[in-house]
């Protein structure tokens, strides 16, 4: 995405162009990239100068949702989570779970700080680093 979102405006790039770059399998990168255009985060352009851009500008697709669509939830346990709630098997009373009240903290917490985090900012963040001589 960070590769995806580096492009001039309007340049769609290859799979095989970003799976060089990003140093990722084509055949997982595939994958991603076509839940990623389900969704809405990519699109693809057909043709010989085709490929893949962003569906969006990258300062509206932040971490959280990137991570939400490839990885699923961002909380530790299920009955943490607000996407894909589920009790724990093992659980006998939520209310009283010494750990559940700790992973939501831990699932606000993260939350908070990848929506707060968007591609634009991280190619910023990329910029102002300099690499070593």
């Amino acid at each position: 995405m960070l590769h995806l979102a580096a492009m001039p405006k309007g340049e769609a790039q290859q799979i095989a162009d970003i799976a060089e770059a990003s140093n990722a399998p084509r055949k997982f990168l595939e994958q991603i990239l076509l839940e990623l255009k389900r969704r809405g985060v990519v699109h693809s352009i057909r043709g010989r100068h085709g490929g893949y851009q962003l569906g969006r500008e990258a300062k509206d697709i932040s971490f959280a949702e990137i991570i939400r669509l490839i990885d699923g939830p961002l909380a530790l346990s299920p009955c943490a989570s607000r996407t894909a709630y589920r009790r724990c098997e093992d659980c006998t009373d939520e209310a009283t779970c010494a750990i559940r009240k700790s992973l939501i903290d831990v699932r606000n917490a993260s939350a908070k700080i990848l929506e707060q985090h968007s591609l634009a900012d991280a190619l910023a963040d990329k910029r102002k680093i300099k690499p070593a001589a």
